[in-house]
Formats: C-alpha cells, sequence, structure tokens
C-alpha cells in the first residue's frame, strides 16, 4: 500500500528504513495449530502460517533486503502461552526476541498476567523469585525496552520508558509505545495494583511533542489495541469502526506510521490524521503468522517521514523456508526440558474440541471448559459454570500427539495451550436477577463477549433487542430461574473480579475457592475417555 499526496524528496537527499513488526505471539515457539496457525488470503482461501524458527527466517530475509531496518513488537509477547514458553515464565520466548534483534516493544494486557514486579524480572533478568531459572541460568532478560508512555503509578510517576530512540541511516526515529487505557479489566486486579492506564490520544501526543521539541521528527506508534475486521486478506482493510481507528484518527499528526495489536486481527489501512494528512495502520493478525511491514523514506534535511512514498504490506510468515539454525535450537533445548511435562498424557477425545463459536457465540470446548469447571466446583455446591472465551486460547485437535501415543490423546501441553493462565475457580452466590444480569453484560459498547456456559444453564437473546434487554428464557438446571432465588456460580478469579466488564460477578456473596482451571479440564479429560463436542444448544440467538 502506498500513501497518498504529498510532494516527494529527491532520492538523494533521503534515507530508506524499513520496519518491520508483529504482535500477539503469545511464547508460540512452535507453529500453531489449528484455525490459529492459518492466514487468509484475499481470495479466502487460507496458507499455514506461524512458528518462530520460520518467523526468524523471514526476519532475516525482510531486513537483508534493506540497507536500514528496526525489528519491533506491538505487545503481548508473552502470556497465555503454550507450555514450551510458559512453564519458564516465557524465558525462552524473550530468548527468541532477543535473538532476532527486536529493538522496542510496547506492553500487552498479557505482559502484566504476573503482575508488574514480573514484568520488570522480564526486562531486567534474574531468576524466578519461586521457580528459579528453570530454563536457562542467569536469565539475562530483555535485550530491548518495554515500553509504555500511558503507565503510570498511582502518584504519577512513570511506570515504563515512554519511547525509545533510534538512529537509522544517520536519521533519528522515535519509537511511542501506548498500551489500552482498559487493560486493568483484562487482567486479575491485583495484578496491576498501584499502576494508572492513562488515555491512549493524550499520551501519545505528550511523547510525540516531548521527541518533535529534541528535533525528532520521524515518529511510529506501537498501539496495543486495535480493531475487528469484516474478513478479507492480510492487506485489506475492511475494519469494523473500533479504538485503534479512532486513536489513529486523533492522535499527533506528528506521528507517521502506527503498527496495533491486541484483536488478532490482519489490516494494512490509511487513516488520515488531525491534520487531513494520511499515515498507515497496521496489524498482522497473531502467533507470529505475519510480519507488518514499513518502509519509510525520510527527508535527510527536515528529518521527517516522507509519507507519499511510504509502502506498507502484511507479509505472511510461511513455512516453506528453512527454519533459523539458532531460533530452532532455543525451540528444541525448550522442548526437551519441557518435554516429561508437556508430553504426559491427560486424557481423550473423539473429534476436533474448536473454540470457534456457532453464530449463537456457543462453541464446543467453550462447553466442554465449562462442563468441567461445573464437575471441579460441585463439591461447593456450584450449579452453574461459567468461562471467559477469551481465556480458551487455541484448539484440542484430534491427531497424533508429540509422545505417539496416537489419534485423539491429550497431553498435558496441549491442555496447557487451551488453558494458560491459571485461573483459581470461584464458586459464589447470585440471584437469579444477578445471574440475569451477568449475562446481559455480554453486549458491551464496542464489543460482545459471549460467555462460555455449563449444560445446566440455557437460555435465549435477541440480537436486535436493546442492550440491557436482549436475554429472555433462563433455566438452571431446567427450570426457569426465579430473579430472587440464590443460585450457585463457578467462575474463574478473572471474571470474579469483573474481568472483560462483567462486573456483576463482583456482587456475589459467599465466595469458596476452587481448583486451578487447568486442573479442572485435566481431571475432567480423565474422568470421561474421548469427550466429544457437545450438542449446541445451550445459548439460543435470535433476530
Amino acid at each position: 500500500m502506498v500513501l497518498p499526496g504529498a510532494s516527494v524528496s529527491a532520492a538523494g537527499e533521503t534515507v530508506d528504513v524499513r520496519l518491520i513488526a508483529f504482535n500477539d505471539l503469545h511464547g508460540n515457539l512452535d507453529p500453531p495449530t489449528g484455525s490459529s496457525g492459518r492466514v487468509t488470503l484475499p481470495d479466502g482461501s487460507t496458507v499455514d502460517a506461524g512458528g518462530a524458527a520460520y518467523l526468524a527466517t523471514h526476519v532475516d530475509r525482510l531486513r537483508a533486503e534493506a540497507r536500514n531496518s528496526v525489528v519491533l513488537s506491538a505487545g503481548d509477547n508473552i502470556g497465555a502461552s503454550p507450555v514450551k514458553s510458559a512453564l519458564f515464565h516465557d524465558e525462552p520466548t524473550i530468548g527468541l526476541l532477543n535473538e532476532i534483534g527486536v529493538r522496542a516493544s510496547v506492553v500487552g494486557n498479557h505482559e502484566f498476567d504476573e503482575g508488574y514486579a514480573e514484568l520488570r524480572r522480564i526486562q531486567s533478568g534474574g531468576c524466578h523469585p519461586a521457580d528459579g531459572c528453570q530454563f536457562r541460568e542467569p536469565y539475562d532478560g530483555a535485550d530491548f525496552p518495554y515500553l509504555g508512555a500511558n503507565v503510570t503509578f498511582d502518584d504519577g510517576r512513570p511506570a515504563l520508558l515512554p519511547f525509545r530512540l533510534e538512529r537509522v541511516g544517520g536519521t533519528p526515529i522515535g519509537i511511542i509505545g501506548v498500551t489500552l487505557e482498559d487493560l486493568p479489566a483484562m487482567v486479575t486486579p491485583e495484578a496491576v495494583e498501584g499502576l494508572e492506564f492513562g488515555d491512549e490520544v493524550e499520551a501519545i501526543d505528550r511523547t510525540a511533542d516531548v521527541l518533535d521539541r529534541f528535533g525528532v521528527k520521524a515518529q511510529v506508534v506501537l498501539l496495543h489495541q486495535g480493531d475487528g475486521t469484516e474478513g478479507g486478506g492480510p492487506d485489506d482493510c475492511r475494519v469494523k469502526p473500533g479504538p485503534a481507528s479512532e486513536i489513529a484518527a486523533h492522535a499527533s499528526p506528528k506521528v507517521d506510521v502506527v503498527f496495533t495489536g491486541h484483536s488478532h486481527q490482519q489490516y494494512n489501512c490509511v487513516v488520515n490524521d488531525p491534520a487531513g494528512n494520511p499515515r498507515t495502520v497496521l496489524q498482522g493478525a497473531s502467533f507470529g503468522r505475519l510480519l507488518s511491514v514499513a518502509d519509510l523514506t525520510i527527508d535527510r534535511q527536515s528529518r521527517d517521514v516522507v509519507r507519499a512514498r511510504t509502502r506498507a504490506r502484511n507479509e505472511v510468515v510461511t513455512r516453506d523456508v528453512p527454519p533459523d539454525p539458532d531460533a530452532q535450537r532455543l525451540i528444541d533445548e525448550a522442548a526437551a526440558k519441557a518435554g516429561p511435562i508437556a508430553n504426559r498424557p491427560v486424557g481423550t477425545i473423539a473429534a476436533d474440541l474448536v473454540r470457534q463459536a456457532a453464530p449463537s457465540g456457543e462453541s464446543p470446548l467453550g462447553d466442554v471448559i465449562a462442563d468441567a469447571q461445573l464437575e471441579a466446583t460441585a463439591a461447593g455446591g456450584a450449579q452453574v459454570a461459567i468461562t471467559n472465551p477469551g481465556g480458551i486460547r487455541t484448539d484440542l485437535v484430534h491427531a497424533s500427539s508429540p509422545a505417539g501415543e496416537g489419534d485423539g490423546v491429550v497431553t498435558y501441553g496441549e491442555a496447557y495451550a487451551v488453558q494458560p493462565f491459571g485461573n483459581v475457580m470461584q464458586t459464589m452466590t447470585l440471584t437469579g436477577a444477578q445471574l440475569k444480569a451477568v449475562l446481559e453484560q455480554q453486549w458491551q459498547p464496542g464489543a460482545t463477549r459471549v460467555l462460555q456456559v455449563s449444560a445446566t444453564l440455557r437460555y435465549t437473546y435477541s440480537a436486535s433487542a436493546p442492550v440491557g434487554s436482549k436475554v429472555s428464557g433462563i433455566t438452571v438446571a431446567g427450570q426457569p430461574v426465579d430473579p430472587n432465588a440464590p443460585y450457585r456460580v463457578a467462575v474463574n478469579n478473572f471474571l470474579a473480579g469483573g474481568g472483560d466488564g462483567f462486573t456483576e460477578f463482583t456482587r456475589g456473596t459467599d465466595i469458596t475457592g476452587g481448583p486451578v482451571d487447568l486442573d479442572a479440564l485435566i481431571g475432567y479429560l480423565g474422568a470421561h475417555p474421548a469427550v466429544a463436542p457437545p450438542p449446541a444448544d445451550r445459548i439460543t440467538a435470535t433476530p
């Protein structure tokens, strides 16, 4: 994609710079599987993509093609990771990013999964305070800074660096990092205790002005916030109006390119800045399947980007290239050290259990996980279990396992990849009216998040009804819900704390603890051989 308009400087008066970015890697060292490992092309066909060793190969090629290049990340490098990375607190993934030469990353919400102190350790190095150095000793930390211009302590002091300055081809480039303002709703409260997350546009504008005063005119934003799409290929711009587009349209015109993340979508857009000048806005899906490339031309005299000569694309990380040997050695080391745990069989499935939802929002894997959580909390009196779709990270595929036991075997590593957060189950009492209020909160400004529910809960919703009045016909164990009666509802601690905007859960009473969500799933798989996809009959959608 080439930006329109504006005059063009003579070639001898300019320097070309290639920016190479990715987002939402989530510790996917191995090629991701199922729908998470495919990229949709413009004609609707798909191609297998992703895998850290292939990512490294593609990065090396892209850098070799350009005299001046910078590798960047738009956040969520770690957290919600498969077992090869997660067992070692994502230290292998940071090692990979160091190897491919990442120069800066914005913090995503998942960088805070284990709290601010752990983020600082990931940044600076040192052994984990509880588990020590289990991958490599010593752990030296990230070679790149984590940025967050809108992240402060309660007293207003910066909690993270706001920007990084790169000098490329003799020209300075300012890289600003800004994460989503509503990040606290995405993590447990204790993970961000003592921190504040400010308005994204205000933070970009403030930082852009500082850079400008120091003569840094070429500016790039790493924004961990994104839009949804209506489909299309990697370079289509069929975005639904959302927060990333809104921020890109209002942030300082001093910014020349915006790399986005968080929504795991693919798009390549041009959005006019407040001065009416077009600028590139990109996102590269997730799990290392795409690399977002922006080729910039910078005027040596003005030090600013000549936007008319900006060319941008999302490049597929295909698997038809040789894997990078250094990256592969790191992945093999992680596999060898994690293998005794990751390859242990924990159960069997009769067919793929996918997280892709039916039109109602109900998914086969979501059903199974909710049923597992209900069974694991029945001793605490749970009548219903409800889980958040964002906590389900990948499919359970009916295929040969790494341990070679044959089709249908689920290993610990595969189960871990589905439920990697280590959330703790909690059972609370809600009235029938509160339970309805929870279900109504699935429709929020700018987002619809359909909760996954156990087989004991059924309801109908009308897509066209007003927000707050969409849900009807709620039953528990086949009986209509009484608004005044108490019901015992099992959820993970993320939802119990009001995560994803489900604040009604914070009004629950008589809370009792339960197992870790992963243990609930593993226990269920072990107790029920050959688990099959349940019928999608718990949630009924009407016009």
